[in-house]
């Protein structure tokens, strides 16, 4: 199992995310679908070869052909957005605010799974990449669409272990390569 070769992986110092793999992904009451949406999402937002290598076989076993495609699509999109939307955040010239994005984002209106999954996966993945606003805004859509706090939660937690475990595993292999 992925996640038994990603906890042999970490080192003593990180017995604490060998934990919260288990808890956040082992033994998630998360729908599959939910789950290893958001688990591949946060896997590719990582950008650790590890970490996706160990990870993205369980996560495309477990998905349809469209979720599996829809996950990837979050990450895909949201790696611009995140960029695109934390950048007006942190700008103090609010003229940037009132202009059109002109970027295309197709996928967020038709991304082939439920939208809330979607949804779900793109705020996981802005977790990774620190947008607030986007956080927010997927945030409301979830919450407006019936999902609970908790769900969105679970979302958060995955994507904080994955993030952490993945910084992890690929700073001890440039400690190993010194």
């Amino acid at each position: 199992m992925a996640l038994d070769e990603l906890k042999a992986a970490l080192p003593d110092y990180a017995k604490d995310l060998k934990l919260n793999l288990s808890a956040v992904i082992g033994n998630s009451e998360l729908p599959a679908q939910q789950l290893w949406g958001t688990v591949l999402a946060c896997a590719m937002a990582t950008r650790s070869p590890a970490v996706l290598r160990e990870l993205e076989p369980e996560a495309k076993a477990n998905l349809t052909p469209e979720a599996y495609t829809a996950a990837k699509g979050a990450a895909a999109i949201m790696g611009m957005n995140n960029v695109y939307y934390r950048t007006l955040h942190l700008l103090s010239n609010d003229e940037y605010a009132t202009m059109r994005a002109g970027l295309r984002m197709n996928i967020i209106g038709t991304p082939g799974v439920e939208k809330a999954d979607f949804e779900l996966w793109c705020f996981a993945v802005s977790a990774i990449n620190g947008c607030g606003q986007c956080l927010d805004s997927h945030e409301q859509v979830l919450r407006k669409a019936g999902v609970d706090a908790a769900t969105v939660q679970a979302s958060m937690k995955i994507a904080a272990v994955v993030q952490a475990v993945a910084a992890t595993l690929d700073s001890e292999a440039v400690l190993a390569a010194l």
